[in-house]
Parts: structure tokens; sequence; C-alpha cells
């Protein structure tokens, strides 16, 4: 599969696509006769609808045959990070305006030891937080009620006064009984239908006050700039003859309709990320593996997640730039270092990231303006890139210009050579990566030697092998156009909705009776859901899922509850994981923390086709030089087309596999093998020794 102009005629089309920091990947799958087209456009970062418009009309001129739009975006990631969101008004408890600020006394790991941290100021200033009088216990029962004038005053304040364009509501123990919430919502909506209101119950029904709070507060920062942006985007797929409802990916895997995603846009805050994992999930089902680590780089970051038994890790608490959020995501690790990342030098030592070219002006080599050198540059000057052949030579490099850009700001302020200066740009990032990955599997007790290294994005092929060899990593596959995977991801997600409610009961048969009819009204909101996105009957799954902790702790496990299971198959299971992720079980008993009811609506996924075996031995196009880290020195690579590699075919490192959109790199100390569907399995012998 590789980059195609438009095809005459379609039937039957299924379209992802995903905007990453540097290139938006479009995928386009035709359910009629299995074929997967690939095209990349550049970013556009001053109007982001029309980077997804450059790129879908690189596949096809219109929209009226397309069943099925899946989308994935960071806009929202983006908007929190650079603090380009609206101005946001809080309306709370009175006594509680500052509850932001008080927030929680624990130091992030990655700062433990300095003594100057300082957590990052409120996103809403103090003037544009408001108290108002009213009060919810934590059995559910008003204890004071709403004052319902001083909601009219505090929206008048925000608005009028302050000029805001969204609000948040949080009140406390609104997890129990969302009706103030819910009422200072219809009061705001009514004297101010412009402005933009998110009440945290609307997102989660979980308790703690802070980290709701925070989450309500997050969506109503990126709610305009979300709903501006889907907004354009169905205008102009519209006019481009999309009939079809655009979709959009959640954070924690599935997809949820345009509209849905406008009234809880921090669903969606991480989708680009997500559809990777989707993919990977699927990928891991397929081929029959049960350890899988995703690692997808793109243009500005890393972004890795443990796949086991064909699920990715799933965590129901974050956090963004150290703002918390409860909503369910996938256990991603994210190193901010891509093919953009910048490679600087700092009081003499060499760093890489977290600033990134971008799109624009992007790599030195770019030529458009650029003029620190990157991780792609140091890739030229290794030789592992060609310029002639980048985005399949629809893009024109200066291999010179990156190289002086490494000799002048790296090389001469180390003393090193450019080649020296090249490889020591990847060996910085690799040690940052090497962390991440160490977070999400030697901490939990995971052998990463255990599991294969599923490598994806612009970057992922080319750092696969190299990270692969430093942990130890028996095997690293590149699947099918890994430059738009997490695109094509988003072709295997469902549509997918979460609801959940904090109740705090002892685990015990009787509680778990007890929780039968909260069960039954979280699945009737499923089900309502399901419904009004058409989804039919048979195509429905509900999956319940109980959080449960030992008494005394402060956060849970997620354990899935089974038809007539009782509390001692539930505290069983409890136990295994436990003991699984934390080294221990204890004796002690079970406490319910939260209900969680997860509403699927099952849609048609293209699957993997075997390809037909090559014969002979695969020829190599060409050679150049290129440094291999197996020895330290700069020798021959041969060169391969990926498009002329098939099922059987071997190729023995050290070695390129090129194919427009992405590049892998073999060492000398590895071999490369094509399975049956077409990846790519590079494997380091030492490793699997």
């Amino acid at each position: 599969m590789t980059p195609s102009s438009p095809p005459p005629s379609a039937s039957r089309t299924r379209l992802a696509v995903d905007i990453g920091g540097t290139f938006v990947d479009a995928i386009a799958f035709d359910e009629t006769t299995g074929e997967l087209r690939l095209h990349k456009a550049p970013t556009t970062p001053d109007a982001p609808a029309r980077g997804v418009l450059d790129a879908v009309g690189g596949l096809t001129g219109r929209l009226d045959d397309v069943e099925a739009f899946v989308h994935g975006t960071t806009l929202g990631l983006n908007a929190i990070l650079q603090r380009r969101g609206a101005d946001v008004g809080i309306v709370t408890n009175e006594g509680f305006r500052d509850l932001l600020e008080v927030a929680r006394a624990n130091v992030p790991a990655q700062y433990m030891y300095d003594f100057a941290y300082a957590p990052p100021p409120p996103l809403v200033p103090r003037r544009h937080r408001t108290g108002v009088p009213g009060r919810i216990d934590a059995q559910g029962a008003e204890v004071v009620p709403l004052d319902e004038d001083a909601v009219r005053e505090a929206g008048r304040y925000l608005v009028e006064e302050q000029g805001l364009r969204s609000i948040a509501v949080c009140f406390l123990h609104s997890y129990a009984n969302p009706d103030h919430e819910r009422r200072a919502a219809r009061i705001l909506r009514e004297a101010y239908p412009e402005a933009s209101v998110s009440t945290s119950t609307d997102i989660t029904r979980e308790y703690r006050e802070y980290e709701r709070t925070s989450t309500a507060t997050l969506d109503a920062y990126i709610r305009p700039v979300l709903n501006d942006y889907i907004g354009t985007l169905e205008d102009r797929l519209a006019d481009a003859g999309l009939t079809r409802p655009l979709h959009i990916m959640r954070s924690g895997g599935g997809a949820m309709t345009a509209e849905l995603a406008r009234r809880a846009p921090l669903m969606t805050v991480l989708s680009g990320p997500a559809g990777g994992v989707v993919g990977a999930s699927f990928l891991s089902r397929e081929l029959g593996r049960s350890k899988l680590i995703s690692f997808d780089v793109g243009g500005t970051s890393v972004d890795c997640c443990v796949i086991e038994d064909g699920s990715p890790g799933e965590v129901h608490e974050a956090a963004i730039d150290g703002f918390p959020l409860l909503i369910p995501i996938f256990d991603i690790r994210t190193v901010g270092a891509g093919g953009g990342s910048i490679a600087w030098i700092d009081e003499g030592l060499l760093k890489v990231g977290p600033h990134s070219a971008g799109a624009v002006p992007g790599p030195v080599a770019y030529g458009a303006g650029g003029t620190e050198p990157t991780l792609t540059d140091a890739a030229l000057v290794l030789g592992y890139l060609d310029p002639a052949a980048f985005l399949g030579g629809d893009m024109s490099i200066d291999a010179g210009a990156a190289r002086a850009a490494v000799q002048a700001k790296i090389a001469e302020p180390l003393g090193v050579d450019v080649a020296q200066a090249a490889a020591s740009v990847f060996r910085v990032l690799l040690a940052r990566t090497v962390g991440a990955l160490r977070e999400i599997t030697v901490e939990r007790a995971l052998d990463p030697r255990e599991f294969a290294l599923l490598a994806f994005g612009g970057a992922g092929p080319l750092l696969g092998p190299m990270l692969a060899r430093e942990m130890g990593i028996a095997e690293t596959i590149v699947p099918q156009a890994p430059a738009a995977f997490s695109a094509f991801g988003m072709l295997m997600s469902d549509l997918e909705y979460e609801f959940a409610a904090t109740v705090l009961k002892p685990l015990g048969d009787a509680a778990l009776a007890e929780l039968e009819p909260e069960f039954a009204e979280l699945e009737a909101q499923g089900e309502e859901v399901l419904s009004a996105q058409g989804v039919k009957p048979e195509d429905r799954e509900l999956v319940r899922r109980l959080d449960v902790r030992y008494r005394g702790q402060e956060h849970a496990l997620g354990i899935d509850l089974h038809p007539g299971d009782d509390a001692a198959a539930v505290l069983g299971r409890f136990h295994e994981q436990h003991r699984a992720r934390y080294g221990h079980a204890m004796p002690d008993s079970g406490q319910i923390l939260t209900l969680r009811v997860r509403a699927v609506g099952r849609l048609p996924k293209p699957g993997l086709r075997e390809l037909a075996a090559g014969e002979g031995a695969p020829e190599p196009v060409g050679s150049r030089p290129a440094f291999d880290v197996a020895t330290g020195t700069t020798v021959p690579f041969p060169v391969y087309d990926r498009a002329a590699l098939a099922p059987g075919h071997r190729v023995e490192g050290p070695a390129v596999v090129e194919e427009g959109t992405s590049t892998t790199v073999i060492f000398g100390d590895q071999r490369l093998a094509v399975d049956a569907h077409g990846h790519l399995v590079v494997s380091s012998p030492e490793a699997a020794a």
C-alpha cells in the first residue's frame, strides 16, 4: 500500500484521517475490493480543516460514496499544551472557589527531587471563579437548596462583566446527585445561549472534587475550539459530498459522532494516539501475538502502550501538563521527541526535544526557514533517508543544509565530527524513549524482552529496530503503511461510550444485588445513545465493570463483571490483578468504588489478507553509505523497495527498506523477514538468545 492518485471511481469507501504535528494522514478502505490506499499532506496549523481536506483530496475527488468517516485530532490537546483555549469561568459551591489552587499536595514523579518545583498556574484566574450557595452531601441528599438567583448573578458577572464565552459548573458530591449542576447549567444556558456550558457530571460521575473540577474546566477550555473546528470541518466535508455522519475518535478507543464530541470534547483530547493503539490491538489479535508494545513515532512525539492478550492498558485518571482529568484513556506514555524534534546544546549537554520544528518551518532540510537541526536532519546525515525519495519524491529535501546545521549547532560545540554528532542525537532520543517504556513494563513487573515491538508512524520503522537492540527485544514488526497506521487503527474502531457512577460500597453479594438497578440505569443510557446513532440491536454490546480496591486504598483496579459472578469471583480476580500489577495481594476485604458500563456499537472492519508468496531472493534497487549502530561505522547499506518484498522474502542487515512515506533501517546484527500479510519482521538474533 503506497500513496496513490485519486481513483476514477470507487464504491463503498471508509475513510480515516489523523492529524499529526507535521503531517495529516488519510487512509481509504474499499469495502468492495478490500483495497487500502494512503495519502499524506502537510499539517496546516493556521487552518486545520484545510489540511484534512488536502489529505482526503489526494484519495478521492468527491465523498458521495463514503460510507464512514472517522477522524482523530490532537487539536484539543494542543490547545491545552499551548494555552490557546477559551477564557473560562467557573461556578462552584460558595467557599470553594480556590479549589483549583488548593489542589493536591503530591509532586509529580519527574519532579520528586526538584525543591524548586511549582505546579502550573490554574487555567482559570481567581477573578473568573465564583461560588454560589447550595450543597449536596456525600449520600446525594440536599443539605442547602441551590440559590438560583445567585447562579444568574454569577452568569451575569462572568459573561457580561468579564466577557467569557465558556463556563464550567462543578458542585461538591454531584456524582451522587447531579440535580444542582443540571439546574445551574439550565439557568446559564437559558440566560446566555451564546455561551458554552460544561458540567462535571456530563463528563464523569466519579468522586474526588478537585479532579472532577479540573476535568470540567479542561472540557470548558477546549469546547469552543473543538466546536468551531468540528463545525467548519463538517461544512467543508458536506460541500465535498459527504452525506454520512462524521465520527471522532475517543481517547479511550472507539469512535463517537461529531454531535456527541461537541457535547463532550474532552473525550477526544488524545484521539490521535488512540487510533494507533486500536490498530495495534487489532494486529495483536489477528496475528496471535499476545504481548505487543505499540511504538508510534510522529513528527513531535513518541507514544508507547502495552498490549496484552489483544487488549491495551487503560486508565480512568490521567494528567495533561499537570492538570488531572477523569476520563477513560489508553495508558499511553508520551515522550516529547519525534522526527521534527530539535536537537540542542544546554550547558554543554546534548538534548533532543521537547521543542519541535513542527510542520512550519519544519526541519532544516525542508528549506522552509528552519534553522535548528532535528532528528530528521540527523537521519539524513547518517544516510538513513534518501533526499530524492522523501515522501515518495513528492517533497524536495536539502541534505546539504541538514548536514551544515548538524555540523554548526551540534558537532562543533561538542567537538566531534558530524557523523558522531548525528549518531549522538539518536542515542539521546533512545535513552529518553527507553525510560518511558520501562515505566509501563519493568516498573509493572513486565519484562519487555517477552514482547514484540510494533513500530509505526513516519519515524517508527527507522527507530524501532534501534530501540529493540537497546532493550533486548527480539522482534520489531513494521505493519503495512506504517506512516498512516494510526489512521488505519481508526478504521478498526467501533462506536463506544462509557458511563460511570461512584458508589463506595463494601464488596459482597448483598452489595452486588443492590447495584443491579444502578447498572440497569447506566445500561439504559448506553442503549439510548447507541439507538440514537442508528446501531442495530444485534450490533450492540454492553460491558459491565467494577472499580475495586482494598479498604483504605486510594485508587482502584478495573475488574470485568460477568453474568452470574458472585462477590468471591470478583474478589478473586481483583486479587490476581493486584498481584500481577503490584507483586502482592492482601487478605483484606474489597470495596467497590465505581460502576462502569461500556456501550459498544459494532462496525464493519477491514480484515487482514494473506498475500502471494515471493519468488526467489529479493534484489536491492541500490546502495548508499549509512551509519551502522551494530559496528559504530559507516558501511554500504543495500536499499530495497518495500513494494517488491513479498511473503517469504528475507534480507540480512545492514539494509534499508523504503516505501515512500517511511523507511525501515536494519542494522548489521539484524535480519528481516516478510510475513504472510506483508508485515516486515526485523529480528535481533542476540536478543532472541
